[in-house]
């Protein structure tokens, strides 16, 4: 498990690609706290670390991965958000993050402003279900909070801290980037869906409930 709050912006130093793909991460902080077998957030997919090198870590990734996320397009040189899995003598800031993709949604137009800046996505509707004004998500493993949304597209502020801190700096209008809704309303919409006898009903009652709208 994860905050969404990130630790250090990797590089990508190489993609060997197979039965999935070899991805090699050059990260001086995260690789000197971890271990072969840890979980390492990476822009947001949880990967398992298969080997370390002085200031490099390697993650394999299957298929499903890199087809479920934005790792199938990464490149040499690519920035990538890095987190290591929740630890007891950590500060727990952020929110819930499983480290497992619900799909890409694509940027629309990132506006910065010298307080703060306004980043717009578009993202499918199994994604935007989840996704309420004032609610939780993780954009490529970065813990935000939903500004505005609508029934296609969301709206996030973004501080300076962060994104001087992430790979945000390198997204255009037009890219993608991994999404995964707060966990807290899937449970709540399973919960909902077995009370009321099924899915339908269950948008109905949370419309109801000024959380969805009809």
């Amino acid at each position: 498990m994860f905050t969404g709050l990130i630790e250090e912006i990797g590089k990508v130093k190489a993609v060997v690609r197979g039965t999935g793909a070899t991805v090699r991460v050059a990260a001086p902080k995260v690789a000197g706290g971890s271990g072969v077998g840890d979980s390492i957030s990476v822009n947001g997919v949880c990967l398992t670390v298969t080997k370390i090198s002085e200031d490099e870590i390697c993650f394999d990734a299957v298929e499903e991965t890199l087809a479920r996320s934005t790792l199938g397009g990464l490149r040499p040189g690519d920035p990538v958000n890095l987190e290591r899995a929740v630890s007891a003598d950590r500060l727990f800031g952020g929110h819930f993050v499983l480290g497992h993709v619900d799909g890409t949604g694509t940027v629309q137009s990132f506006d910065r402003r010298p307080a703060e800046a306004v980043l717009s996505i578009s993202a499918p509707e199994e994604v935007m279900r989840y996704v309420v004004p004032k609610g939780s998500i993780a954009v490529d493993g970065i813990s935000l909070t939903v500004a505005s949304c609508d029934e296609s597209r969301f709206n996030v502020a973004v501080i300076p801290h962060t994104i001087e801190n992430t790979n945000l700096p390198w997204k255009r209008p037009g890219e993608q980037v991994n999404l995964e809704a707060d966990i807290i309303g899937k449970y709540v919409e399973k919960f909902v869906a077995a009370r009321a006898g099924g899915a339908g009903v269950t948008a109905k009652l949370l419309a109801e409930a000024g959380w969805l709208e009809e």
